[in-house]
């Protein structure tokens, strides 16, 4: 497992890449620790740019007291992260690249984060009328279900569904980013923290009590300007050739 002090991240960082990849062009510290949120069980998350390497790959390790996590990459292959994170508007790729702090670097970097910055400053593709349309018909169908259920096993899975539905419509009518697990509240809070803090209240107290009005409630505000709850006259594929 490597050694057992834990060493500053960026010193370790460092060293790790000294180690286990010397030859390579580039290098970049990532995650939690880079921004200063990190915990007792945050990890290293280090990009390697290396043109040696025939395709991209993923590893995790423990050395210098860490865990770490290491994206590594040929001088093309990231751009087809950047680009399947930019369809799924998650773009953890990106964000890693631009926030990272450089480990190593023989010229390739500025020109790298410069991409990623420019994915990030442009957002995710708009959504169409239709695509909201559907949208809408989703939360609708998502939201009668946990309105007329009586069972609380299932409340509680068609409430994690509502939550995630919620969270993808708001952002992305708004043209922005979305996230997943500790990053649906992230991204939200860079929207609105006014919005995440009813959110964050609607869930929990539905959590805490089995009280269903404020997520209702919430549905409902989200959906208002759109139209409101759509089922009648919804369709889907219909005449499509």
């Amino acid at each position: 497992m490597g050694h057992t002090k834990k060493l500053n991240p960026v010193e370790a960082a460092k060293r790790f890449i000294h180690k286990y990849y010397p030859s390579c062009q580039g290098a970049v510290l990532a995650g939690s620790v880079v921004r200063g949120e990190e915990t007792d069980t945050s990890d290293l998350d280090i990009v390697v740019f290396d043109q040696s390497i025939p395709s991209s790959y993923r590893e995790s390790l423990i050395d210098f007291g860490w865990p770490i996590e290491v994206f590594v990459h040929n001088s093309t292959s990231y751009k087809h992260f950047f680009e399947m994170d930019f369809k799924a508007a998650k773009p953890s790729m990106q964000r890693m690249v631009f926030e990272g702090i450089i480990l190593k670097d023989e010229g390739i970097i500025a020109s790298i984060k410069e991409e990623a910055k420019e994915i990030l400053e442009k957002g995710p593709e708009r959504w169409t009328e239709q695509l909201i349309t559907t949208k809408r018909y989703f939360i609708t169908d998502a939201l009668d279900d946990f309105i007329g259920c009586k069972n609380r096993a299932e409340d509680l899975f068609i409430a994690n569904t509502l939550a995630g539905l919620i969270h993808e419509f708001v952002l992305r009518i708004n043209g922005r980013w979305t996230g997943s697990s500790k990053w649906v509240i992230r991204t939200l809070k860079n929207y609105d923290v006014e919005f995440t803090e009813e959110y964050v209240e609607a869930f929990d107290t539905f959590y805490k009590t089995g009280e269903k009005r404020k997520v209702i409630q919430l549905c409902e505000k989200v959906l208002d300007p759109y139209g409101g709850r759509l089922f009648e006259g919804f369709t889907l594929g219909k005449g499509d050739s």
